[in-house]
C-alpha cells in the first residue's frame, strides 16, 4: 500500500468543498522531514488561507474536522501557523509491515492503469569503444525500465545504436587506405577503432588548418575589444566594468579554443608519420563523405564491409552490457530506418509541414530560431529524419503512451525541435520526454578524461573499479576476528559485484540533471550513500541468520507477528512500508536518485535498529521472532531496491 497516496486521497475528499482544484494543495501532503512532527505533514493551510482570505490555522482546523484518517492515523495535530501533523498508528503500521512481509511484491501494488513506455537509452556508436559518456544513459535508462516494469507498466527498452552515417565512412576509408591486416585478424574491433581515430584525426587536422586563421583573427579582435573596454572603465564605471568582464570572458573562451586547435594541429605536424599521411590525403574529409554516400546508396563493396564490421563491434558492446547486467528488448540501429527516410520527407512536404529552404528541406517551428533540417542540399538525411522515422515505427509497432529519451542535456535543442515536429506531424497525444542528464567530471571540474585528453573508456573504468573493490573486500575480510574467511577466488567474484555496483550507484545517487565529480574512493566507501554500504547492510542481515542458525523458510511460515515496541523498530517499519512511495516518485519524475535516497535512509534506520534492538538475544521469544521478521523484510527490501537499480548483492563482504 502507498500510504502517502492514500492520505492524499483522504485530504482530497476533505478539501473538495473548500477549493475548486485540489491537486495543488494535495501535493503539499508529504512525508515529514522530522520524526518529532509525525510521519506525514500537510503544509497547504497557509497558501489556502491566503486564497480564502482566512487565518491559516482556522483553515487547517476545519480540514482536520473534515478529514477521515482514523483507521490509519492518530488524531491529526494542528501546529504552528497551520501545519497538520499526522502520526500513523503503531498497531496499523505493524499490520502493514506484516502485509508487506507476506507479499512477494513487498506490499507494492501494480498500477491500476498500466501504460506502455518505450525507453531509448545507451545508444552507443557501434564502431567506437564505449566510453565514460555512455554510463549515465545506460544505467539511468535501465533503472527506469526495471522500475516502470515492476510497477506494472509495459516497457520496451530500445537501444537505438549508431550503426550508420559518417563514422562508417571514416572506417571504410581507413580500411581501404591504412589497414593493418595482422592487427585486424587479431582484434577487428581494436583495429577498426584505431582506423576511426586516425581518419577522424586527419579530418579534424585538415578542417583545423582551414579554421585556424579565422580563429586567430577573432582572438586578436577580441583582445582589442578588451583593451578598449578597459580604457573606458574610468568614464562609465558600472556599465564599462560589466562590458569589460564580458569581453574578458569571451576572450578567455576564444583563447582556450585556439590553444586546443593549435595543439591538435601540432600533434600531427610534430609526428612525421601523421604529417606524411595528412600531406598525402589533403581531401580526406571529402573522401570520407564520398565513402559514406556510396554506403548509403547501396554500393556493393561498402555494404559488404559494413556487414563485415558490424558483428564484432556489436559483440564488443554486448560484452560490456553483460558486465553491467544491462539488457534491451530490441536493438534497432539507425540503419534499420534507412528505407523509411525518403517517404518520411515526402509525407512531411506533402502535408505542408516541411518546405524547401536554400536547397534543403526543413521544418520551421514557431518559437524556434532555427529549423529542423530533414534533408540536406546534397540529398543526405540527418538525425532528425531518422528520429522522426523512429517515432513513426514505434507508434506503429508498440502503440506507446510515452517515449522517453535518456540522452545528454546537450541535446536539448534537438529534442525540442524533434518533439515540436512530431506534434505537427500528428503525434499530439504521445508523450515525448527528454530525460536529460549532466556530465561526469574530473576533480578539476572538467569532463572526465585521461591525462592525454582522450575520453575514458568504459571497460577500463569497470576494470579499475573492480580492482579497487578487490582491495576493499580483502581489507574488510582480513580485519575481521576470523580473518581470511573468504577465499581469494570468492573475493574476485564479490569484487566484480561490489566494484560495478559502486560505479553504477555513484552515478544514480546524483540527481540526473546535475554534473558529478568522479571518485573511486568515494564510490567504494563502506559508509555513506554508496552501493557498498547498502550491500554491506544486506550482508549484515544475512549474517544474523547465519549466526543464529535461523531456518529462514520456517521463520517465514511461522505465523509470528510483528511488534513495534521500541522507537527504532517503529522507525524502521515506517521506512519499510514507504517502499511504494519511493518507487512511484522515482517513476513519475524519472529520477533514480529518489530510490537511492530511500535505500540509504532505510539502511541508516536498520543500522540504528541493529545497535539498539538485540535480535538473537531479544528479551522475549516473541520479540526475537518479531525482530527476525523485520530483519528479513529489510533484507528483501534492500535486495529488491538494489535489483531495480541493476545492482547485485552478496551474502558476505
Amino acid at each position: 500500500m502507498n500510504i502517502l497516496a492514500e492520505l492524499q486521497n483522504r485530504f482530497r475528499a476533505a478539501l473538495v468543498d473548500l477549493v475548486d482544484e485540489t491537486a495543488e494543495m494535495v501535493a503539499l501532503v508529504r512525508p515529514s522531514g522530522d520524526p518529532k512532527f509525525g510521519d506525514y505533514q500537510a503544509n497547504f493551510a497557509m497558501p489556502l488561507g491566503k486564497r480564502l482570505g482566512r487565518a491559516p490555522r482556522d483553515v487547517a482546523q476545519e480540514v482536520v474536522e473534515r478529514l477521515d484518517v482514523d483507521d490509519i492515523c492518530e488524531r491529526p495535530e494542528v501546529a504552528g501557523p497551520g501545519f497538520i501533523n499526522l502520526r500513523v498508528k503503531t498497531a496499523w503500521l505493524a499490520r502493514a509491515a506484516e502485509r508487506a512481509f507476506a507479499s512477494e511484491r513487498l506490499g507494492v501494488e501494480p498500477a491500476k492503469a498500466a501504460r506502455t513506455y518505450v525507453i531509448d537509452y545507451s545508444a552507443p556508436n557501434v564502431a567506437k569503444p564505449m566510453h565514460v559518456g555512455h554510463i549515465r544513459s545506460t544505467v539511468i535508462g535501465d533503472v527506469l525500465k526495471r522500475t516502470l516494469r515492476f510497477l506494472g507498466h509495459r516497457v520496451i527498452g530500445d537501444n537505438h545504436i549508431g550503426d550508420w552515417g559518417t563514422q562508417f565512412g571514416m572506417i571504410i576509408f581507413g580500411y581501404k587506405h591504412f589497414l593493418d591486416p595482422a592487427a585486424y585478424r587479431t582484434s577487428a574491433v581494436e583495429e577498426l577503432g584505431r582506423l576511426y581515430r586516425l581518419v577522424n584525426g586527419l579530418v579534424e587536422y585538415q578542417e583545423g588548418r582551414v579554421a585556424l586563421p579565422k580563429l586567430r583573427d577573432e582572438v586578436e579582435q577580441q583582445r582589442a575589444l578588451v583593451a578598449q573596454s578597459a580604457g573606458a572603465a574610468g568614464e562609465q564605471p558600472k556599465s564599462a566594468d560589466k562590458a569589460r568582464r564580458r569581453a574578458e570572458a569571451n576572450l578567455k573562451e576564444l583563447e582556450s579554443s585556439l590553444a586546443a586547435l593549435e595543439a591538435r594541429i601540432a600533434q600531427v605536424d610534430n609526428d612525421p608519420a601523421l604529417a606524411n599521411l595528412a600531406a598525402a590525403h589533403p581531401d580526406v574529409a571529402a573522401a570520407v563523405l564520398a565513402e559514406t554516400a556510396r554506403l548509403h546508396h547501396g554500393d556493393a563493396e561498402n555494404a559488404r564491409l559494413w556487414r563485415e564490421f558490424l558483428p564484432p563491434c556489436l559483440e564488443d558492446i554486448e560484452r560490456i552490457y553483460r558486465r553491467l547486467d544491462v539488457t534491451f528488448d530490441v536493438t534497432l540501429g539507425e540503419s534499420f530506418y534507412n528505407d523509411r527516410l525518403a517517404a518520411v520527407v515526402d509525407d512531411l512536404v506533402k502535408r505542408g509541414i516541411a518546405r524547401e529552404s536554400d536547397g534543403a528541406i526543413c521544418i520551421f517551428v514557431e518559437g524556434q530560431a532555427a529549423p529542423l533540417v530533414i534533408r540536406k542540399q546534397d540529398g543526405a538525411f540527418l538525425y532528425g529524419t531518422t528520429d522522426l522515422a523512429t517515432i513513426q515505427y514505434r507508434v506503429e509497432t508498440w502503440q506507446p503512451d510515452a517515449i522517453l529519451y535518456v540522452v545528454d542535456h546537450r541535446q536539448s535543442l534537438h529534442f525540442e525541435q524533434l518533439f515540436a515536429a512530431a506534434r505537427l506531424w500528428g503525434y499530439r497525444d504521445l508523450v515525448l520526454e527528454h530525460v536529460a542528464f549532466g556530465t561526469v567530471l574530473s576533480d578539476d571540474g572538467r569532463p572526465f578524461k585521461t591525462r592525454s585528453g582522450d575520453t575514458v573508456g568504459l571497460e577500463g573504468l569497470l576494470d579499475e573499479a573492480v580492482r579497487r573493490a578487490y582491495d576493499v573486500v580483502s581489507a574488510s575480510d582480513e580485519s575481521k576476528p576470523t580473518s581470511g574467511e573468504i577465499p581469494p577466488e570468492r573475493r574476485g567474484l564479490i569484487a566484480e559485484v561490489v566494484g560495478i555496483g559502486a560505479l553504477k550507484y555513484a552515478d544514480l545517487a546524483v540527481s540526473r540533471t546535475s554534473d558529478y565529480t568522479f571518485s573511486y574512493d568515494r564510490m567504494l566507501a563502506m559508509n555513506g550513500n554508496t552501493a557498498t554500504y547498502m550491500q554491506y547492510a544486506y550482508a549484515r542481515v544475512l549474517s544474523i541468520f547465519a549466526k543464529g542458525e535461523v531456518d529462514v523458510d520456517a521463520m517465514r511460515a511461522s505465523g509470528a507477528r510483528i511488534e513495534l515496541a521500541h522507537p527504532a523498530e517503529r522507525a524502521l517499519a515506517i521506512g519499510l512500508v514507504q517502499l511504494a512511495e519511493a518507487l512511484e516518485l522515482t517513476a513519475s519524475e524519472y529520477r533514480p536518485n529518489y530510490l537511492t535516497a530511500y535505500l540509504f535512509e532505510l539502511a541508516n534506520r536498520y543500522s540504528t535498529f541493529f545497535e539498539q534492538c538485540p535480535v538473537l538475544k531479544a528479551p522475549t521469544e516473541q520479540s526475537r521472532a518479531s525482530r527476525l521478521l523485520v530483519c528479513d523484510l529489510t533484507a528483501r527490501t534492500l535486495r529488491l531496491g538494489l535489483d531495480l537499480l541493476g545492482i547485485q548483492v552478496v551474502e558476505k563482504m
